[in-house]
């Protein structure tokens, strides 16, 4: 296989790595945003006196407050876990992506120009 053809390869594949880097950037955004919220309404939750209710299917519905700070917080646990999944795979990509630039930027620059 030519240099060239090699190193467009290694290009594609780099392309494609920015791509998923991108990715994880908005899905971890809307990770965050989803945190957020959920540390908001338990804030709510921990100063309200009166009846809670949450949403169900469309329709409130009254809760305990032990009951929901308890989902709440599971919740939270899960995207956490989620968001730490994503920054590892985000990490192995990133440092394969370093690597794939030097091989390719080497590779740019051993080639002879035309």
């Amino acid at each position: 296989m030519s240099a060239d053809l090699q190193t467009g390869k290694k290009i594609q594949e780099l392309q494609s790595m920015e791509q998923n880097l991108q990715n994880f950037a908005m899905q971890k955004q809307v990770l965050q945003a989803e945190l957020n919220e959920i540390d908001n309404a338990l804030a709510e939750i921990s100063t309200a006196d009166d009846d809670i209710y949450k949403m169900t299917a469309g329709i409130m519905i009254k809760t305990e407050k032990k009951n929901i700070t308890k989902d709440l917080n599971e919740k939270k646990r899960v995207i956490e876990l989620r968001a730490q999944s994503f920054e590892k795979q985000e990490k192995i990509i990133e440092d394969k992506a370093s690597k794939l630039r030097a091989e390719v930027t080497e590779s740019v620059k051993k080639s002879p120009q035309k």
